[in-house]
Formats: C-alpha cells, sequence, structure tokens
C-alpha cells in the first residue's frame, strides 16, 4: 500500500470508517486509547517530517514541518509558495512574502495548539472515532467552551518505533467557518535535535 492510499484512509470521512460497537466497550476503548495518544504527544519532543497541505478546493502545496514541543511549529513552503507559518512558543504567525503581509494570534486559539500543549490533556475535549482499522486511531478535537477555534482530527498509526507507540501520520483541521485543510506526513522523524532558530522568521517587506 502506497503512502498516499494509506493517509487518504486515515484521513477518510468519519462514516466511511465507523463501525457499531458496544457503548460500554466503546468507553472503554475511548479512554485508554485517548491516554495512549496523551502519552504519545507527551513523549514526542520534537518532530521532522514531509507534508502535503491539501485545501477542501483539492488545491496542494508541499513541504518540510518542524515540530519541537512545547509551542513550537514551523512549516517550510516548497518552491512556487512564497509564505510561511511558524509558531515561537507564544504566537502563531502566517506571512505571506509577496504580499508583504504577516498575521499573528494565540497557539491557544488554533487546533494545532493540541499537538502543541507542553501537558496534553484530551480527555475533556478529544473523543475516539471508531476505526475498521485495529492499527489506526482517529482522534477529533474541539473545546466547545471555544467553538470559534475548530476543530482538528488527528490520524495516527500504531507503531512501536513511535514515541508511545503511535506515528502521527496527519490532521484534518476545520475553521469555525468549515473550511477543511488537510496535513499528511512522510517522512517522520522523532526526538531529533532542532535548533530554537529555526523558528524565527525573516519580517515580510511591505509592498506599496
Amino acid at each position: 500500500m502506497t503512502f498516499s492510499s494509506f493517509s487518504a484512509r486515515l484521513l477518510a470521512p468519519v462514516a466511511a470508517v465507523a463501525m457499531a460497537t458496544s457503548s460500554g466497550t466503546a468507553l472503554a476503548q475511548s479512554a485508554d486509547s485517548l491516554g495512549q495518544v496523551e502519552r504519545s504527544l507527551a513523549a514526542t519532543q520534537s518532530l521532522v517530517a514531509n507534508f502535503i497541505q491539501t485545501d477542501q478546493k483539492n488545491r496542494q502545496l508541499r513541504g518540510t514541518l518542524q515540530l519541537k514541543r512545547p509551542g513550537k511549529i514551523r512549516f517550510e513552503y516548497g518552491a512556487g509558495a512564497n509564505m510561511l507559518l511558524v509558531a515561537d512558543g507564544k504566537k502563531l504567525t502566517f506571512i505571506d512574502y509577496d504580499v508583504g503581509q504577516k498575521n499573528s494570534w494565540g497557539i491557544g486559539n488554533s487546533p494545532l495548539s493540541v499537538l502543541l500543549s507542553p501537558q496534553p490533556d484530551l480527555k475533556r475535549i478529544a473523543t475516539l472515532v471508531p476505526t475498521s482499522d485495529p492499527r489506526i486511531l482517529l482522534v477529533r478535537a474541539r473545546d466547545n467552551r471555544r467553538p470559534e477555534f475548530g476543530t482538528i482530527i488527528l490520524a495516527f498509526v500504531k507503531s512501536g518505533a513511535a514515541p508511545g507507540g503511535l506515528r502521527l501520520e496527519g490532521w484534518t483541521a476545520i475553521d469555525a467557518q468549515s473550511k477543511r485543510t488537510t496535513v499528511k506526513l512522510d517522512s517522520q522523524r522523532y526526538n531529533v535535535p532542532i535548533p530554537d532558530g529555526a523558528f524565527s522568521y525573516a519580517e515580510p517587506k511591505s509592498r506599496k
């Protein structure tokens, strides 16, 4: 099975992977699985990977991802996309160098906060999405007290080589306007050294 086809299965719509299960068993499995996801995230000090980002119009961008917990992430887009998305531990900033503009917001105001939190606590905001493949865990996270922050659906594959026994394969982020962005990861490397300077950026030059 190719990476693309496997990732497509991982990030398929919930209805396509859901299956019936007794409520008692489902609750117990959900608690166990969410705990495993929390342990995996807590054990992930850093992550480097390639990514493919797809929006709801099926437009794709490729690049490299660097993540360093807590609070730091960098999406370095490839050729033809003169922009950057980076979090420095406090703020998440999107820079469009072509138009000379940037926008920043608190990390906690983004679905990505689930990945970047110093102490992952999924019990209150997350639910397990049942799947027909025991190797796959899908976790839907949404803070109902702050729905404007959106929803993220994380996809993991069980792997003894990954922190906590789970390899992050990607996610789908859904904003308050129901716009979807899917990120698929490849060539993941965990807990490798990443300098803090990787999460800085050049200021955009204003266009007149």
